[in-house]
């Protein structure tokens, strides 16, 4: 997705009109709406500080429009989001557990796989990452795309967790240890806080 396509997705998740949106971010009432339908239609491409401004009215991380380091652990991450929403089965995760068997190194690594009906006709590619920090937030990723579909998080709460990742980490490092995270993304995480 472009910046401009992702801002107005936000906008319309938040249910705010470009016009509320325009004047959270200190455009005049007068021409708010046609400002933000420029940046949304990428006539106009909003400078950094404006989507940092964006970002903040919008209650979202400012990764979700700006990349501080292209490849970067955040900015792979922040890719893979937007891919799964522009296309939500595109991207599916599966736990792998090692083998008895050691092949060594090199291309001979090789994983298996239950053949199964969700299975696509030809065998899928394998990928990993030679990364730590992406395999550990791709762990936490593959943990709560489950409990979406388990039905234990609803469509907004994991969409929430993506927008404001990873500031909405709930696990670190390589041992998954849980750990609280920086910005609530849980509609019971909020609830009992009121």
């Amino acid at each position: 997705m472009t910046v401009g396509e992702k801002i107005k997705y936000i906008r319309t998740f938040r249910g705010m009109t470009q016009q509320q949106l325009g004047v959270a971010i200190g455009l005049s009432a007068k021409g708010a709406d046609n400002r933000m339908a420029q940046y949304e239609t990428n006539y106009r491409v909003p400078k950094k500080d404006m989507l940092e401004d964006i970002a903040e009215a919008l209650d979202v991380s400012p990764l979700n429009f700006i990349s501080p380091v292209s490849g970067s652990a955040e900015d792979i991450m922040q890719t893979f989001f937007w891919l799964d929403e522009d296309n939500p089965e595109a991207l599916h995760f599966f736990p792998m557990s090692p083998s008895k068997k050691k092949y060594g190194t090199g291309s001979t690594i090789k994983a298996q796989y239950d053949d199964n009906d969700d299975m696509p006709a030809s065998a899928p590619v394998g990928m990993w990452f030679n990364y730590n920090s992406v395999n550990d937030f791709m762990h936490e990723w593959m943990t709560h795309k489950q409990e979406l579909a388990d039905g234990e998080i609803t469509q907004a709460e994991y969409l929430e967790w993506k927008l404001n990742w990873p500031d909405t980490c709930t696990e670190r490092g390589s041992s998954h240890q849980p750990c609280e995270p920086k910005h609530k993304w849980r509609k019971s995480d909020s609830e009992t806080e009121s």
